[in-house]
């Protein structure tokens, strides 16, 4: 079948949750079909990018967005009763040639990536047409109101309000939708919302595999560190849980993997804390940790870190908001925590006692093995395509 994917970014380097389940999906879906992809971005790209992604598709087509025009959508953004996020993704000069592609492609299915891609294919009809919302977009800012500064408040609510409808409407122009997880689905804003079909996220298992390296970090944590719930789960781990840990265990290291830290992450750096920025290998980070902890306060969607650590038989402590969409067994897979206090007992006691540690390790491992294999959690995705 020829299959038309739109996504909202360049699908490389992998530093972003969309992009690492897009290139994944690309790299199952190009098994089955013809794909002719169709990728907007923003920043130049490199040879090097490219070449990773053309071997998943049949024909690749990028469209750079204009940053000005960005800026401009912006602004007029704010006078209309569209997402913000969509005005800011969203150029007539880039659907002219997504349309222009589709009719020189004639897919017989369109798969597009986000809600800020749904407006470009809006005026295609006669084609089968699926998105992924992959989270609850509008749970998220709902969450955010909770711990973004006042000065934030009055966008978000109305991004909140906006991205309601919009999700709403979305899933009637559409003919499927998909999401990450039943967590996220439970969130949507929306009736029929047990219509639309869960499509996980996996891990690459023949990537991240367990590594008899030395652990040289005490505690790990890893991901965009320009993502707000990032942020937030970063200086909470710093700030409030480290100290914590280090009364019963002295000097512990703590490791803030990831690119594009936030200024208040880069802040977190001294003796004790390292903030990487962009790693060349994220699996060389995940192989010298000892304990890996995503206190993930905010944010939705399956976290693909706690996957990455757990192929690699590195026990994790996360919060129930993560683990919702994980699904993994308290105590034997994963431990789960809420304060600050209650990470710690459970850090110090995987630091301190290596057979438990060793046991929620394999546990994870196992788990991930069992359920998040890309081509297993690609399947669902297959069968509406």
């Amino acid at each position: 079948m020829r299959l038309f994917v739109l996504l909202s970014r360049f699908p490389y380097p992998l530093e972003k949750g969309d992009k690492l389940r897009a290139f994944h999906q690309l790299r199952i879906l190009s098994q089955h079909h013809e794909v002719f992809l169709c990728a907007l971005h923003e920043e130049e790209l490199r040879d090097e990018w490219i070449a990773q992604v053309r071997p998943l598709c049949t024909e690749l087509l990028t469209v750079r967005l204009s940053k000005p025009t960005q800026a401009m959508n912006l602004v007029a953004g704010l006078f209309s009763d569209e997402p913000l996020q969509v005005a800011y993704f969203y150029q007539s000069s880039a659907k002219k040639q997504v349309e222009d592609a589709i009719s020189k492609c004639k897919p017989e299915a369109i798969y597009c990536q986000l809600l800020r891609t749904a407006k470009y294919v809006e005026d295609v009809r006669g084609i089968r047409k699926v998105i992924d919302f992959q989270d609850a977009f509008s749970k998220g800012i709902e969450r955010r109101l909770e711990t973004d500064p006042w000065y934030w408040k009055p966008i978000l609510n109305i991004e909140l309000v906006r991205l309601n409808n919009y999700e709403r409407r979305v899933f009637e122009q559409f003919d499927k939708c998909t999401i990450i997880s039943e967590q996220d689905r439970e969130q949507l804003p929306f009736e029929q919302r047990d219509e639309v079909v869960i499509v996980r996220n996996g891990v690459q298992l023949e990537s991240f595999t367990p590594s008899a390296s030395k652990k040289t970090v005490d505690v790990l944590f890893a991901g965009n560190m320009g993502y707000p719930p990032n942020v937030d789960a970063a200086i909470f781990l710093a700030n409030e849980v480290m100290p914590l840990v280090r009364k019963r265990v002295p000097n512990a290291k703590l490791m803030l993997a990831g690119a594009r830290p936030d200024q208040r992450v880069k802040e977190l750096t001294d003796n004790l804390t390292e903030v990487t920025g962009w790693v060349d290998s994220m699996r060389d980070c995940y192989a010298k940790a000892k304990v890996f902890a995503a206190p993930m306060m905010i944010g939705t969607g399956l976290q693909n870190k706690l996957l990455e650590a757990m192929a690699m038989q590195i026990p994790c402590v996360t919060s129930t908001l993560a683990n919702n969409a994980l699904g993994a067994k308290e105590g034997s897979e994963v431990l789960i925590a809420t304060t600050a206090n209650q990470y710690a007992e459970h850090i110090v006691s995987l630091l301190e006692d290596r057979k438990m540690a060793e046991t929620i390790g394999m546990g994870g491992f196992a788990l991930v093995k069992r359920n998040f294999s890309w081509q297993g959690a690609t399947a669902p995705l297959l069968g509406l395509l």
